[in-house]
């Protein structure tokens, strides 16, 4: 592996390197000169924040490849800078870019507690289950300050309602007193992502986040208080990360961890041109290898949006990925499996409930 944090010109801290023209806009500026003072430079990026009062926070997804579900998103845009995200495509209808852009302007709907109650208390909601971080982490560093994760599930304990929650930061510790208060009740299944415990690696693809090693023991420490805790071993990279399969899942499984999940890398609309670019600087002589495996999961291109396909994979490099995940999970998850979901504790009034 090539250290690109040793290049001056690499932007330390940060996933994207690039900054593509955002596909809704009919003008771009671009820096034709890397002496002009003047010019915004890509390689100052601190992060910015923009307040966005939201209309509605709950939203419901229709996906075919996921079952019916409701999400809800506090924050637009992620500091954690993982190159491969998904939801790097979102900012553009924001008028930002999906890269530098993604992860230093982030949207911050600071209502969404208010929203929530209101969306409860509607007379036709009957509880089901609502997941933080559909799009973007609820955890990512601004919750430290802004604490909107933590509101919602004040919420969500007042209302006795299901919720469930992804990230791959330590913060959700600070919340476990909730989350102890929700789980009683089987309201509430926590999910870690762990995409690799190959440090130099996690340290480029994921730059602002915590360890491997600390995320295994944030499953530990919420599984010894009873906390109902998952991993979602995610994206799997063909070339880069696919061998971890059975260390990451035996390692889960030693920590505490009730189930796993997984999901294949898919570069999807700009995501494609900001992973290629950072493949190419840190992997260089991998990343043909890397790339034509991926494009081979994906119908013959990395950008994939066929419903089915872009989240699972087909093809031999899918089989074998696929086939290797079953394997250890029946070794090491056979006798686990998260709790059902309490859909009865559900209070349309919340405290305020009489009867």
């Amino acid at each position: 592996m090539k250290d690109p944090l040793k290049n001056e010109d690499y932007i330390k801290g940060r996933g994207a390197q690039i900054k593509t023209p955002n596909r809704f806009l009919k003008q771009a500026s671009v820096t034709e000169h890397l002496e002009g003072i003047d010019e915004e430079s890509a390689f100052n990026q601190r992060t910015q924040i923009f307040y966005e009062q939201s209309k509605r926070v709950v939203n419901k997804i229709n996906s075919p490849d996921l079952s019916l579900m409701y999400s809800l998103n506090p924050y637009q845009g992620c500091e954690h800078g993982c190159i491969y995200c998904y939801a790097r495509n979102s900012h553009e209808y924001w008028g930002f870019s999906a890269g530098l852009d993604f992860e230093s302007k982030i949207i911050v709907k600071k209502n969404a507690p208010a929203l929530l109650e209101k969306f409860l208390l509607h007379p036709d909601w009957q509880a089901t289950p609502i997941s933080l971080s559909g799009n973007t982490d609820c955890y990512q560093p601004l919750e430290r300050k802004l604490e909107i994760t933590r509101k919602l599930l004040t919420i969500f304990a007042q209302y006795r309602h299901p919720v469930s929650i992804i990230t791959k930061n330590a913060l959700v510790l600070r919340d476990v007193d909730i989350l102890q208060d929700l789980a009683k009740d089987n309201l509430v299944h926590v999910y870690i992502s762990i995409t690799t415990l190959d440090e130099d690696l996690r340290r480029v693809m994921e730059p602002r986040t915590v360890s491997g090693k600390k995320r295994l023991q944030i499953l530990e420490q919420l599984a010894n208080v009873n906390i109902p805790v998952g991993i979602m071993h995610a994206p799997i990279i063909p070339g880069l990360n696919q061998d971890e399969i059975p260390g990451i899942l035996k390692a889960a499984a030693d920590h505490g961890a009730q189930a796993a999940g997984l999901t294949v890398v898919r570069l999807n609309g700009s995501v494609g041109k900001f992973f290629e670019d950072w493949l190419r600087k840190n992997f260089p002589e991998r990343a043909e290898k890397v790339l034509n495996q991926i494009a081979g999961m994906h119908g013959g291109q990395v950008n994939d949006s066929q419903f089915g396909r872009r989240m699972h994979g087909t093809g031999v490099y899918a089989d074998l990925i696929h086939q290797l995940f079953s394997k250890t999970k029946r070794k090491y998850f056979a006798t686990r499996t998260m709790p059902a979901y309490n859909l009865t504790a559900f209070r349309k009034g919340g405290n305020l409930q009489l009867f």
